[in-house]
């Protein structure tokens, strides 16, 4: 059987078709469009119409292109910018009649499990690891070691929300973006009684593809590429500095920057800095692999 998900970001929409293929699970399709979902949020915390339409268009074609490619079961879910629409259920209406079946809103934990599901198996050696996964508007952490979970959660901050809230023109101002990304995952961290470190940690999401692009000196759309590079701390910070000090109409011309990350990338960046310091993180390891292989590999392979 083939299936399909489709995974409504704060930042894109994203569509995955795959197969269990006799016990491997194999992924046969990817899509992307960028949507920017979260920057349609209001001051009053309501999804514009026009976001709405927008997202709901995109579901509509990526949802035909599945089926089209032969997906028989297609699911759908949103995360961080969905979980925080007041008018959530006019948002849900308008997925459903376009994707032609009910989405869900997942929790932060549950999207950070499935991020860990996903993205933790671009470590061949199953072993107690950590993934991160930054997304537009929330970020989540997660610890563990294949099925069993340590620790789960998500915070409110994304690359589009913080951007949102602090601009970013030169290097210097970098620091205030992770010092206020510190200080969010310090609070979570109390709330949830810290957490057990490991020595491994994946990362998933634009804001890792893009680093592991840069660091290459590679496209960003050489996504074979990127999976599985090693980056470390250092390296991150080289990249988001130069970026920083950057106009934007020259981060664009950048080839392993995607046009439309652009204006976002470094406070992802910074959000990065911040985890990877209060967790200390040395090295952070990419993967293409994300919450949607999560998704599918729990509905096709348990």
């Amino acid at each position: 059987m083939l299936a399909a998900v489709i995974g409504i970001g704060s930042n894109s929409v994203r569509a995955l078709v795959a197969r269990n293929n006799e016990g491997v699970f194999e992924r046969l399709y990817r899509d992307r469009e960028g949507t920017r979902l979260f920057a349609g949020l209001d001051s009053e915390g309501r999804l514009k119409a026009e976001s709405i339409q927008k997202t709901a268009e995109a579901v509509f074609r990526m949802a035909s292109r599945a089926r089209e490619r032969g997906a028989e079961d297609l699911s759908v879910f949103a995360t961080s910018a969905a979980r925080d629409a007041v008018n959530g259920q006019d948002f849900l209406d308008a997925i459903e009649t376009a994707a032609g079946i009910p989405p869900v809103i997942l929790t932060g934990e549950e999207e950070a499990r499935l991020s860990f599901f996903g993205a933790s198996r671009a470590v061949k050696d199953e072993c107690f690891c950590g993934v991160i996964d930054i997304g537009g508007g929330s970020t989540e952490i997660v610890t563990g070691r294949g099925e069993e979970i340590g620790c789960a959660f998500s915070c409110q901050m994304g690359a589009v929300r913080l951007f949102r809230e602090m601009p970013v023109a030169r290097k210097e101002d970098m620091v205030p973006v992770m010092k206020a990304a510190g200080e969010i995952l310090e609070r979570k961290l109390r709330e949830n009684g810290g957490i057990r470190l490991p020595e491994t940690w994946i990362g998933t999401g634009g804001t890792f593809t893009t680093l592991a692009a840069m660091v290459k000196e590679i496209p960003w759309t050489a996504r074979t590429h990127m999976h599985g590079t090693r980056i470390t701390r250092e390296e991150i910070q080289t990249v988001g500095e130069k970026l920083a000090e950057m106009p934007l109409e020259e981060r664009i011309r950048l080839p392993g920057l995607q046009p439309g990350r652009a204006d976002i990338v470094v406070h992802g960046i910074c959000i990065l800095l911040a985890v990877m310091d209060r967790l200390e993180i040395g090295t952070i390891v990419v993967s293409e692999w994300g919450n949607m292989d999560g998704y599918l590999w729990k509905k096709l392979m348990q």
